[in-house]
């Protein structure tokens, strides 16, 4: 009972700091906000051929100059456009300019392309087109020797709209910016629950209440338990409110597991609880929230808060980013929401609850040998 009395007690306290439960919430929804709009490219894939422009001369006639009509017509709907060759123009140097991603001139002779080294991607497509479309005239013209009936069928396949498709090889949902950012914050808030732990009793020296705490009749195991009980509610209330923002207002994905997403979430503040509150033991007073701020900090810097830690960083780098709660929380979260791969939740879960019973153990060891709290 005394401990629930001392964890509604802190909640309370926290609750009555206006100011700094205020911070603990607008902080992260603006940083999301801000990053998730400003790195929106890092996290766009997407190749646009959209406005694609070719420069043509065409002089040929006959069956070749109503095919190759047919299908300048159709492609112009997937976005790209053919460009008659005016008198006194230059085809090739236009290509050279960069006005058009390639020249092509159609003759009775046949088809001749100039493409543009500088527009590879766009240059790629017309090639791929202009060789499909010459194939199939090919086997048309050959076929009509034999049975101008059936060539027909051919020339009408050059006729087609959608000659640019896009087909992923990995379909999976990726994350966009906001997406990524969300996950981010919400880790990233969860670590500051060691700021929380680091204050726990530093808070009741500093205000000259830890005394009569010692002297109350209630066990120093019941205060302990209430503080950090107290601690955990608040910040996974913090925690739950910026999901929930970041779902219905920010329209982030967080896919179809969030009892899970919210267990391994309550494990990382629990650990980061216990990590705050052990250094605030061992450093004794005010240089012990420096301390845990700058863990904090190099936590959220390393394990990709602000901005992506690709997955292949190696050496020295790859393994200090490792280290970070943070970093094995992202992952396991992106891979729970995005994969589904819910056996990802087991090794995060495990790490934070590891690293909070040994952080918890140390700091209830130096309360117990210490005189008072």
């Amino acid at each position: 009972m005394n401990t629930l009395s001392i964890a509604w007690k802190e909640m309370k306290h926290d609750f009555r700091d206006f100011r700094t439960l205020i911070f603990l919430l607008a902080f992260p929804i603006l940083l999301m906000l801000i990053l998730g709009f400003a790195l929106t490219n890092v996290f766009n894939g997407d190749v646009s051929v959209d406005n694609l422009k070719v420069l043509v001369k065409n002089t040929s006639t006959g069956q070749l100059s109503e095919a190759y009509t047919a299908f300048a017509k159709g492609v112009s709907q997937s976005g790209i456009t053919f460009d008659d060759l005016k008198a006194g123009v230059n085809g090739r140097e236009e290509v050279e300019q960069n006005r058009y991603a390639d020249y092509i001139e159609v003759s009775d002779s046949g088809i001749h392309l100039y493409g543009s080294s500088r527009s590879s991607i766009e240059s790629n497509i017309v090639q791929g087109m202009m060789s499909s479309f010459a194939d199939k005239y090919n086997a048309a013209a050959a076929v009509a020797q034999q049975d101008p009936a059936k060539a027909e069928f051919i020339i009408a396949a050059t006729h087609q709209t959608d000659y640019i498709k896009d087909t992923a090889i990995n379909a999976d949902r990726q994350p966009g910016s906001i997406d990524y950012y969300a996950i981010a914050m919400t880790v990233m808030i969860g670590m500051w629950g060691a700021m929380s732990g680091g204050s726990l009793i530093r808070s009741e020296i500093v205000h000259g209440t830890a005394a009569r705490l010692a002297a109350a009749p209630v066990r120093k195991s019941e205060i302990f338990m209430g503080k950090v009980l107290g601690s955990v509610v608040l910040n996974m209330l913090c925690v739950f409110v910026i999901v929930m923002f970041s779902k219905y207002v920010f329209k982030a994905y967080w896919g179809n597991h969030l009892p899970l997403i919210f267990l391994i979430l309550l494990t990382e503040v629990i650990m980061s609880i216990s990590l705050g509150l052990a250094i605030s033991y061992m450093m004794k007073g005010e240089p012990s929230g420096g301390i845990v701020m700058i863990i904090v900090q190099l936590a959220s810097f390393l394990g990709g808060a602000y901005f992506p830690m690709g997955d292949d960083t190696g050496g020295f780098l790859g393994s200090v980013t490792n280290l970070s709660p943070i970093r094995w929380g992202n992952q396991a979260l992106t891979e729970i929401v995005y994969d589904n791969a819910l056996t990802a939740a087991l090794p995060a879960m495990l790490l934070n609850m590891g690293l909070a019973v040994l952080f918890l153990g140390a700091a209830a060891l130096m309360m117990h040998r210490k005189e008072g709290i």
